[in-house]
């Protein structure tokens, strides 16, 4: 999903995923690597490739980034909040861009499980020496239907777009290990990703 929950692992922890997303007529893969050194703080790179089967010559795009996630107030029920640090570097036909960005992120975790994501950020973008600054926003709900299974429905985008609202769930297989898969549509275009997530 792309709302991000105001939460980290546990000191110690570790995680590995791996995702598949398709994007209008792009499809593409991605990958990342996670570690906590600290209480409340999580560190991130991963990388990615996709191809836009709408361009001419199919058009690859690699990139690859890294985040730092620090969230001081964390709490079972109530609310926990943090801030997340993202930098990315896209490559398409020997043409880069370069994303920073930083976002404040909220979760409200009720009694029952069910929770509330809130981010609001700011993103940077630095492409052939043009720079172009744009506000964010996402609101995701994250119901629990089982133990197991939950029901995640999220609306987000930036001020020169329209919303894209999205619907996914996701499952724990064991202990650790969970799979998700999500559709949605906004600004004339659907898209989807279906990822698996390993925290140990």
């Amino acid at each position: 999903m792309s709302v991000d929950d105001a939460g980290t692992l546990d000191k110690g922890g570790a995680k590995l995923e791996a995702g598949w997303s398709k994007d209008d007529e792009a499809k593409g893969y991605d990958a990342a690597a996670g570690f906590s050194p600290i209480e409340t703080l999580e560190l991130e790179i991963g990388f990615g490739r996709s191809r836009d089967f709408a361009t001419a010559g199919n058009e690859a795009t690699n990139g690859h980034g890294l985040a730092l996630k620090w969230v001081p107030l964390q709490s079972e029920t109530g609310l926990s909040a943090g801030l997340k640090y993202e930098y990315g570097r896209d490559r398409t036909e020997g043409e880069s861009a370069y994303v920073n960005s930083l976002t404040g992120l909220l979760t409200w975790t009720f009694e029952g499980g069910q929770m509330v994501h809130t981010n609001l950020g700011r993103e940077v973008t630095r492409e052939d020496g043009d720079t172009d600054a744009v506000n964010t926003w996402g609101v995701a709900v994250d119901l629990p239907l089982t133990e197991k299974l939950s029901f995640v429905a999220e609306t987000f985008g930036n001020e020169d777009s329209r919303p894209d609202r999205a619907i996914g769930l996701r499952y724990e297989i064991i202990e650790g290990v969970k799979i998700s898969a999500a559709v949605g549509h906004g600004n004339d275009r659907s898209f989807a990703n279906a990822g698996i997530g390993w925290e140990f």
